[in-house]
């Protein structure tokens, strides 16, 4: 029985040294301009840009089949930091969604019935809440990607356009310079 403990113990250390020197020996490096890239998308996952996230699009872009130009949540100052990283010219959006103005979701809050569906679809949390309970949007972490307003129930959330001023011109912004346009 020991002799058979030891036999077994041995064996997988063996096995255990092959695999290791293996990992080492044949180990797949990735693409440094595709991480790169992938830092500077707004990781939202919304799909806005034709791709399924952030890290496929990163990948067509270092591969050179998708162009730098195609993800709104980045706007323009994501188009310039790639263009600078890439060495390209700025190139004015051209995705395939018409250019729509920044907007925050806005939950209204009297008809919202707590189920957790735009929680769980907020790609960057900006919603909070918990399950029957009411939730509600924290407007400077929202992306305005609308992920959350499909899989809402009772379609208590909307899309309030910014109201553009100087205080309020990029994605992020602090708490209390947020002026929604009513």
């Amino acid at each position: 029985m020991l002799s058979a403990l030891l036999v077994m113990a041995i064996i997988a250390i063996v096995l255990g040294a092959v695999l290791g020197y293996s990992a080492i020996k044949f180990r797949v490096e990735g693409n440094p301009l595709v991480e790169k890239i992938d830092a500077i998308l707004p990781q939202t996952q919304c799909g806005q840009c034709g791709y399924p996230g952030c890290r496929p699009y990163a990948e067509a872009i270092a591969s050179g089949e998708a162009d730098i130009n195609l993800c709104p949540p980045g706007g323009e100052e994501g188009i310039h930091k790639l263009a600078d990283l890439l060495g390209m010219e700025f190139k004015t959006f051209g995705g395939n969604t018409v250019i729509k103005p920044k907007a925050v979701a806005f939950i209204d809050e009297n008809i919202c019935i707590g189920c957790t569906l735009c929680f769980q679809a907020c790609p960057v949390d900006a919603i909070a809440g918990a399950a029957k309970q009411m939730h509600t949007i924290i407007a400077y972490e929202c992306t305005g990607c609308e992920l959350c307003v499909a899989p809402c129930p009772v379609d208590c959330i909307s899309m309030v356009p910014i109201e553009e001023k100087i205080t309020t011109w990029k994605r992020k912004y602090p708490e209390q310079t947020l002026v929604l346009a009513q």
